[in-house]
């Protein structure tokens, strides 16, 4: 985990908090979507979402290694051996979990990389596709005025070259489009995995953690026993530890497609089995009319 077996600092920073607010910065997002080519929008939005997305998982990181520190603070103050080692030893898996969150994060920012990958290309087909329309428009524009013109011609052999152009950006785009979509989604799919299974693992050692805690009710005047579970608690940190440090991502194919079961073949064992009732019930008959 890559940390102390402690989290508590040790000691209050001197440092105050400025009272001021900052101003927010002026930005010109809003206005960037609006730019966009027709083509590309909604994936700029979609990309736009994803930063969102990847801003909260942040948050929930910074905020989760901020709870953890408290509870280990709190528990310091309660005066308690066990609340206070529990608390402290609990304190540093909650924060290893805010960490997996930052990671996570990461992954994410990677995947959404993929995606500007799809939407750079949908922009550099725009024009192509614009222009391509633009002839097509005043060829039948001159039709209309003038059908023996001799800019005809000209603009006929410019949508040929246009149409050439329009074809390669169209198949270029196509390819990326399924490579990068699946390359994005296979890396977030695979974080969240690991993000999944990392936390299994961290939970489970905090619960042998919470486990080293006596919690059976006392009778006002008695005494609890002394802890004496420091070093099993640090035992269990040792060996999270170990686990998420050989902890290796099991990468599979994708799954074949899902084969459709035919009616026919979903009714199959009810006929069967009709067919055993009916021959049961004949044998029966038999036997019966045989001892008469």
């Amino acid at each position: 985990m890559n940390r102390a077996l402690s989290i508590r600092s040790g000691g209050k920073s001197g440092k105050g908090s400025s009272s001021g607010s900052q101003l927010p910065s002026f930005s010109f997002s809003s206005l960037r979507g609006q730019s966009q080519p027709e083509l590309s929008r909604k994936l700029f939005k979609l990309i736009k979402s994803e930063n969102n997305l990847i801003n909260a998982h942040e948050a929930a990181g910074r905020e989760r290694i901020n709870i953890a520190t408290q509870l280990s603070e709190w528990g310091e103050q309660t005066g308690d051996d066990a609340i206070s080692d529990i608390s402290d030893k609990v304190g540093v898996v909650l924060s290893e979990i805010g960490e997996q969150e930052d990671t996570y994060a990461h992954a994410l920012d990677d995947s959404r990389g993929r995606l500007k990958s799809i939407r750079n290309t949908e922009k550099s087909v725009q024009p192509s596709r614009d222009g391509k329309a633009k002839i097509s428009d005043e060829i039948a524009k001159l039709k209309m005025k003038e059908p023996e013109s001799a800019r005809l011609v000209v603009l006929e052999q410019e949508l040929v070259r246009a149409e050439a152009e329009n074809l390669v950006a169209e198949a270029q785009l196509s390819n990326i489009t399924r490579q990068k979509l699946k390359e994005a989604y296979d890396a977030e799919f695979l974080a969240t995995i690991e993000r999944a299974e990392k936390q299994i693992i961290l939970a489970k050692h905090g619960r042998r953690l919470l486990s080293l805690l006596d919690d059976t009710p006392v009778i006002p005047g008695d005494t609890r026993p002394n802890y004496t579970d420091s070093s099993q608690a640090r035992q269990i940190l040792n060996d999270c530890e170990d686990d998420l440090r050989d902890w290796r991502p099991e990468v599979e194919p994708y799954d074949a497609p899902v084969e459709e079961t035919s009616p026919a073949k979903e009714k199959q064992p009810a006929l069967d089995v009709e067919a055993d009732d009916g021959a049961k019930e004949t044998e029966t008959e038999t036997k019966i009319m045989g001892s008469a």
